[in-house]
């Protein structure tokens, strides 16, 4: 599962979106996999009660959060979703808030999700300056280019 194709192929993307709460901004990136076939709509309630129970987990870096369930929880086929906020939410992590990237993944089994998906997510991740670019992309062609040089 490649993170760039699948956004693209799947068009999985919603750049500058608008949330008032860290549950819209959650729901922007599922519903972008609901209409894209790779997840039920129970998914957003797992992720939703899951942060519930344990906290925000999946909070990756200061700005970047990588919401997930687990794969009996709605998952129909692997998948990413990436979604950039115009105005950061608070999830309620000191570390890690305000969030504006999100990236949401849906794997089909454990392994897929643990050997794959978050290697490749995080490898997308893990250049500050790369990241800072990702913040101020505006348009489908800045991220086409983005993703180019990232692909090399």
């Amino acid at each position: 599962m490649n993170l760039i194709d699948q956004l693209l192929a799947r068009d999985t993307i919603l750049l500058q979106g608008h949330a008032g709460t860290w549950q819209q901004a959650v729901r922007l990136g599922v519903d972008l996999l609901v209409e894209a076939g790779c997840v039920e709509e129970r998914y957003y309630d797992s992720i939703i009660a899951m942060t519930g129970e344990l906290g925000p987990w999946y909070l990756l870096a200061p700005g970047m959060a990588m919401p997930h369930a687990r794969p009996e929880e709605g998952v129909l086929k692997n998948g990413f979703a990436l979604v950039t906020l115009e105005t950061p939410v608070v999830f309620g992590d000191p570390d890690n808030d305000p969030v504006d990237i999100l990236i949401t993944l849906a794997a089909t089994d454990a392994r897929t999700m643990n050997e794959q998906s978050i290697v490749e997510v995080v490898t997308l991740l893990d250049d500050e300056a790369r990241v800072e670019r990702l913040r101020q992309v505006r348009t489908r062609d800045e991220l086409l280019t983005l993703f180019n040089e990232i692909q090399g």
